[in-house]
């Protein structure tokens, strides 16, 4: 059965290289591509009474223009190497990005979204963007994998996992990073953060049950002690040159909040690698 994978794309270099990227990434794999434009009025709310419904004409020009970047898109795809094992779909919908993108991942039973970070402003100083750190804040079905513009695709010589044993793992909710992890030959390093005393029982077992989860892939564990989680896994990234981050989001997790929190925005600004948001599946 093929992956079903979903990017969107404003038709930028950033969402190009996403595509490029999700290509490389998924070459050796059974894949269906949904790349998907949602086209907006500005100033057009639903939720706004007061606000005029758009005009025939108004809607029909976004909507010219938007397969009009598609029909490019596709002409672009033709100069690249084509992969038996791929199908694409290209889809152009009229609605604000997030209301389209979780209505397309419910629709098509998506089960990966792979996207850009930073979209047509290409602004060099957000390395992550809004519409990705909100897309792994509100896609909350399936995994988000946010892809720097900066970043060529390569198998990652690694993936940092960072987690404080707190929580209780779903094999499902850790299957694409060991999918990615098997299928690239990148290990994943396991990263703790300890501040000061032992692992509690209940974290004890849960490292065991990760290991078990993770059985299928290859892995090493990794400690720093009494240094802030922002800092640690920037140093410990950093330092090893790691080309992807993968981390679970909780509604609470031991980063704070979700993707409100400083965690995100610190990788964001700080590394310029690919990062895999999976999901608590229980929120």
């Amino acid at each position: 059965m093929k992956k079903r994978i979903l990017i969107p794309t404003d038709f930028s270099r950033n969402a190009w290289n996403a595509i490029k990227y999700a290509m490389e990434l998924y070459k050796r794999e059974y894949v269906e591509f949904f790349i998907l434009h949602s086209y907006y009025l500005s100033g057009y709310s639903k939720e706004n009474l007061l606000t005029p419904e758009p005009k025939e004409k108004d809607l029909k020009k976004v909507q010219e223009a938007s397969e009009k970047d598609m029909e490019k898109l596709k002409v672009q795809m033709g100069f690249y190497e084509e992969n038996d094992n791929h199908t694409f779909h290209y889809m152009s919908e009229f609605g604000s990005f997030f209301d389209v993108m979780k209505a397309t991942v419910e629709k098509q039973d998506i089960e990966l979204v792979i996207m850009g970070t930073q979209g047509e402003t290409d602004n060099k100083t957000v390395i992550l963007g809004s519409n990705a750190v909100n897309a792994m804040e509100k896609i909350r079905n399936c995994p988000v994998l946010a892809i720097p513009s900066t970043v060529l695709f390569k198998d990652p010589n690694e993936i940092v996992f960072p987690t404080s044993f707190k929580t209780h793992y779903k094999e499902k909710e850790l299957a694409t990073l060991v999918e990615i992890s098997r299928s690239t030959n990148s290990p994943i390093r396991i990263l703790h953060i300890q501040k000061g005393k032992n692992l509690s029982k209940s974290q004890l077992e849960n490292k065991a049950l990760l290991e078990k989860i993770l059985d299928a892939a290859s892995f090493t564990h990794h400690t720093l002690y009494d240094i802030e989680i922002n800092d640690g896994v920037r140093c410990f990234v950093q330092s090893r040159q790691s080309e992807m981050i993968a981390i679970i989001n909780k509604k609470h997790n031991f980063f704070g909040g979700v993707f409100s929190n400083p965690m995100v925005k610190e990788l964001g600004k700080h590394t310029a690698v690919p990062l895999l948001a999976m999901h608590d599946l229980r929120n």
